[in-house]
């Protein structure tokens, strides 16, 4: 499960070990879900890369805005996203 949250130009997207199935989240959790998700998402946004544009800004912690590196949950398991642009 991802949570999404609004940083005004940027979101913050973060994977959590919680489970939901047809929008009810589940009481049980899987350790790390979150961190092997964040790792696939980062490995085919970067071998797609130059094929076809993506949100991606960053999903390196240590690249963060200080406010958010004070909350070490986030590490191996969110990243910034670019918003989407209204037409």
């Amino acid at each position: 499960m991802r949570d999404l949250y609004d940083l005004g130009q940027q979101l913050l997207i973060v994977a959590s070990d919680r489970i939901s199935a047809f929008d009810l989240v589940l009481p049980t959790i899987i350790p790390d879900k979150g961190k092997v998700l964040h790792q696939l998402s980062l490995f085919w946004f970067d071998f797609i890369q130059g094929v076809i544009p993506n949100h991606l800004i960053t999903g390196d912690f240590d690249q963060f805005p200080s406010k958010l590196k004070q909350n070490r949950y986030l590490k191996n398991r969110s990243m910034l996203v670019k918003r989407a642009k209204k037409s």
